[in-house]
């Protein structure tokens, strides 16, 4: 982001200055000295903070305000767990909506449901209430940031896998 006093210019795009003048729109080859004597400076944005935990603002310097969303529900407002573990729940009959059709066919025929997809079913109802347990254990803002599944290769290259939420199991063949 770049500004000419407190005017937002972009790469690529001409502009007025104070005088009027238009300069062209390859003006961000100019050498940094001068763009500093004619008054652009280079606004590097902060980093804003992962938005399903904090809410945030971005002032037009690029500095970000914000604060932790609540952990527990208020009045109406549901907390950042309560949001989580709605998630999970929808992700779970999302899951479930896949096989579905075996419990129909069991409830409407008599069918036995497949071994591999009744093991499907009891893994993901295991592993929604890991879940939620895991998110009722929190206690922070930055203890639920470390749920979520984190991939990472170690010093050897060997991928490393941490966290627990949306990590759910496959339906076997």
């Amino acid at each position: 982001m770049w500004k000419y006093k407190n005017k937002d210019i972009r790469p690529g795009k001409s502009w007025r200055d104070d005088n009027g003048v238009l300069h062209p729109s390859n003006w961000n080859i100019w050498s940094a000295d001068y763009k500093a004597s004619m008054g652009i400076t280079e606004i590097i944005p902060e980093e804003p903070p992962d938005s399903r935990l904090y809410n945030w603002s971005m002032d037009t310097d690029g500095k970000i305000t914000s604060s932790a969303k609540a952990l527990d529900d208020s009045g109406k407002v549901p907390g950042l767990k309560t949001t989580l573990k709605n998630k999970v729940k929808k992700q779970q009959k999302s899951l479930f909506d896949i096989t579905d059709w075996a419990i129909i066919r069991k409830a409407d025929k008599g069918t036995d449901v497949p071994s591999n997809i009744q093991t499907y079913r009891d893994a993901i109802r295991t592993k929604a209430t890991e879940m939620e347990n895991a998110i009722d254990a929190t206690s922070s803002v930055d203890a639920i940031a470390k749920l979520w599944v984190i991939h990472k290769a170690d010093e050897e290259g060997k991928i490393i896998k941490s966290g627990i939420l949306y990590d759910w199991p496959e339906l076997e063949s």
